[in-house]
């Protein structure tokens, strides 16, 4: 079944300009435009629309009123602001469309339980709007038309359950079914000032009486007229094409065409104030064989150089056979880079960081991404969630190392089961076996108590201890569990240096 979102911006052109400058935010403004002679009011702040204005009035009649009112031209394209919110939306739903001047509309049909149900996406949803600034209202609904009259004029719960927008339509005016003004007017004149007191009537009557076009919007909000969704094209991909006269076979050849990809994606990259994070090179050979090669990188990138060195290691791998006819360049991921990000490439000082950054690079070029890592601490006793992959070398976290607690250097992903030879109670292991080999224990150092965390998990504790063999090793080890209770099992979790 078919579900939608309708989301209006109450204030979207005041928003905006209280978001430009934002020290507008609470003061009572509006927007005017001319009009036969006479300025307009286009749009009004939230304080402003508290006091009673409104869109459409004369603004000489409203200074009248309020003679200190801040009123500023307005900027009537605000299509380029709804399509960019439309597109920020394609993380919600991958179908949005932009509905009128002020409103999207959002297909949400089999989405909302990604987030644990309509309620928590349709909050999540809001506040992540109202959080940007914006004064929004919103509704859903199994109709479009329904979603945009309960998101404009209802008065109930927003999230409307699944065919009851009959009911939630009928104590709503005539307007929430967007009727032109003259049928608005005959509706009243005839004290239908509610949707339920026209709803069942025959449709002659009604065809005869208001026309067609009620006919067809009350159609669409009950769902017995279909309502197509236009939706909002997706931004266009970061791909370029390089077609080649002649196909290439040469090392030299290939180098030329990654040259000029680099070229012509670096400049959109750079227009558009982005950096490459991965990229990938499809060869299309004569016989209609590909080949693909792919590099990454630890930040946002667009120096053609330090791009065209990642791409060169990849070069011995490409096999053009009887010849490339097709280069096509895809920057599948990209984020923003600013302008300290990209000097750090230009500038001669010997950094390290930038350094240590290209040296990752290369290594990750050689070697693969999944052999270099980067952790950082989380707020977790239990070994296994104190640490969380980075990903990339200058994400920080609030948490400090535990300095104070003595970890491994090494620590493996899940324990491995050993055999040991221990004294009981709480005496650390005389030997253990490990990988079949004899560990002789002649230096140990615990018990470390840590519980499991029980609002995450229930189970047994672990009893750590710090133990080197006589060969100098060191290692990680614990017991799950008390003796007593039952045989307690022994594992290895680490290395120390």
């Amino acid at each position: 079944m078919k579900r939608y979102m309708s989301v209006w911006f109450r204030h979207l052109a005041a928003d905006r300009l209280a978001l430009r400058y934002p020290g507008l935010g609470q003061q009572v403004f509006v927007l005017v435009a001319p009009e036969r002679g006479r300025m307009i009011i286009r749009s009004v702040s939230k304080a402003a629309g508290q006091l009673g204005i409104l869109p459409g009035a004369v603004l000489a009649d409203v200074r009248a009123v309020y003679p200190d009112l801040l009123f500023y031209d307005d900027d009537p394209s605000l299509d380029k602001l709804l399509r960019s919110l439309a597109i920020w939306c394609y993380r919600f739903t991958p179908i949005t469309g932009i509905d009128g001047a002020d409103g999207l509309i959002l297909d949400i049909s089999g989405c909302a339980h990604l987030w644990g149900g309509e309620e928590a996406y349709f909050e999540y949803i809001v506040s992540r709007l109202q959080a940007g600034g914006y004064h929004v209202r919103a509704a859903i609904a199994d109709t479009m038309a329904a979603a945009w009259a309960v998101a404009r004029y209802g008065t109930t719960h927003p999230v409307l359950l699944s065919g009851s927008q009959a009911e939630v339509l009928r104590p709503l005016p005539p307007e929430a079914l967007r009727l032109e003004l003259p049928v608005v007017d005959r509706l009243r004149k005839l004290g239908l000032t509610q949707v339920g007191l026209f709803m069942d009537m025959p449709p002659s009557v009604l065809r005869r009486r208001f026309g067609l076009p009620l006919l067809d919007r009350l159609g669409k909000a009950l769902g017995r007229i279909p309502e197509t969704l236009e939706p909002v094209a997706p931004p266009e991909p970061y791909v370029e094409r390089l077609p080649c006269l002649e196909p290439i076979k040469t090392a030299h050849g290939i180098e030329v065409a990654i040259q000029k990809l680099l070229e012509m994606i670096c400049l959109r990259l750079q227009q558009e104030e982005k950096g490459l994070r991965k990229a990938r090179l499809i060869c299309y050979r004569t016989d209609g064989q590909q080949q693909c090669v792919e590099i990454g990188t630890n930040s946002p990138v667009r120096n053609l150089t330090h791009l065209f060195r990642l791409f060169e290691l990849k070069i011995d791998s490409i096999e053009p056979d009887l010849g490339i006819e097709l280069f096509v360049l895809e920057a599948s991921v990209v984020e923003g880079l600013t302008t300290q990000q990209e000097r750090l490439w230009d500038l001669d000082t010997g950094d390290k960081k930038d350094a240590v950054m290209k040296l990752l690079d290369r290594l990750e070029g050689r070697i693969g991404s999944s052999a270099i890592h980067r952790y950082l601490p989380e707020e977790h006793h239990w070994p296994e969630r104190s640490i969380r992959s980075a990903t990339d070398v200058h994400e920080t976290t609030t948490v400090a190392w535990p300095e104070h607690l003595m970890r491994p250097v090494s620590l493996l992903g899940a324990p491995v089961r050993i055999e040991v030879s221990a004294p009981i109670p709480d005496y650390p292991p005389m030997l253990f076996i490990h990988k079949g080999k004899i560990h002789k224990v002649v230096k140990a150092d615990g018990p470390e108590r840590i519980e499991r965390e029980w609002w995450i998990e229930k189970g047994l504790q672990r009893d750590y201890y710090q133990v080197e063999d006589e060969e100098g090793g060191r290692y990680w080890l614990f017991r799950s569990g008390h003796y007593g209770e039952h045989k307690p099992e022994w594992y290895i979790h680490g290395y120390f240096a």
